[in-house]
């Protein structure tokens, strides 16, 4: 994802000079190319998150489109009440980009964990809030943001993600895609576990179980249209994030389902619970801890099926 980031945002400021390139001391070889072409449009703010928003804002109230990348903690929890006032109170258009969402960054240890950040921004007025499943989605994702009046923020991965769509998909800002039809569970996966939603749904295929698997890459606005046939045409919706089951994608479902109690489906919640990680590992460790496998997650949908199905 993160190659693919930076490729297409070399694209879309040789496309427009307007995109400027803000980096909080990282990425420096990863943007090579754009400081060779763009070399006037690039800003290396240093461990000053804050202040690189501050930045942007005022370059977007001049008419620039600034993007503004670094570590998903650090341009996101660090930077927040910035990103509250100067971004969305005055609702420019800066695109705030988080690399390593998630547990990508597991072996750094928590301080660059990001398991609320979902949570924080999509609280925030005037923000939308993006979560790519994959390298082509995260291409697409930058691209609409990048044509948005206000701000946005996107959450991707770090590296070596696997490539979900063969093709560019249709992607619009607020609608699922597609991935697999299936009529008896409808699973919701927003950014870098979509290959896991993928692999999930397989295994509980060989047990006679349909999942229907869309890409929810918009966690805010949310896709109600999607969200009202899952609920109105299946007994059971579960959603999946690398995010707490509190405030991310699934916590948004939960609102949206309160909003709506005719509708009568079952929403399971898998995501990483309410706790830190006081162990050190690789992102598949993390995964692994918090029942974040393809094996867990087809389990923890399969058994609450079963106990669905067993109520009066």
């Amino acid at each position: 994802m993160r190659n693919a980031f930076a490729a297409e945002l070399l694209t879309l400021a040789e496309e427009d000079p307007r995109v400027v390139l803000l980096s909080g001391d990282i990425g420096n070889r990863l943007f090579d190319n754009f400081k060779a072409h763009c070399r006037e449009r690039f800003f290396n703010c240093g461990v000053a998150e804050a202040n690189m928003i501050g930045v942007a804002a005022g370059l977007a109230m001049n008419g620039l489109k600034p993007v503004a990348y670094t570590i998903t903690p650090f341009v996101t929890t660090r930077c927040l009440e910035q990103i509250r006032v100067d971004l969305c109170y005055h609702n420019v258009p800066v695109v705030v980009v988080g690399v390593g969402g998630g547990l990508s960054y597991a072996s750094l240890g928590a301080t660059h964990h990001s398991c609320e950040d979902i949570a924080f921004l999509r609280a925030l007025p005037n923000m939308t809030v993006l979560c790519p499943g994959d390298a082509v989605e995260t291409r697409l994702a930058l691209r609409a943001a990048l044509g948005l009046s206000g701000p946005a923020y996107i959450r991707i991965g770090k590296k070596g993600e696997p490539v979900v769509h063969q093709s560019p998909p249709r992607f619009e800002i607020g609608k699922g895609i597609l991935l697999k039809e299936g009529k008896d569970v409808c699973l919701l996966s927003t950014g870098n576990t979509l290959p896991l939603a993928l692999a999930s749904a397989e295994i509980l295929g060989t047990k006679g179980i349909s999942i229907r698997v869309v890409s929810l890459h918009t966690v805010k606005p949310l896709d109600e249209e999607l969200l009202r046939a899952a609920f109105s045409k299946r007994m059971f919706v579960a959603t999946l994030e690398e995010h707490s089951v509190i405030g991310g994608l699934g916590g948004a479902v939960a609102e949206w389902l309160a909003d709506h109690p005719h509708v009568g489906a079952r929403l399971l919640r898998l995501g990483t619970p309410d706790e830190f990680l006081h162990e050190v590992g690789e992102q598949e460790h993390a995964r692994e801890f918090f029942g974040l496998t393809p094996e867990a997650v087809s389990r923890r949908i399969e058994e609450a099926r079963r106990e669905q199905a067993a109520r009066p």
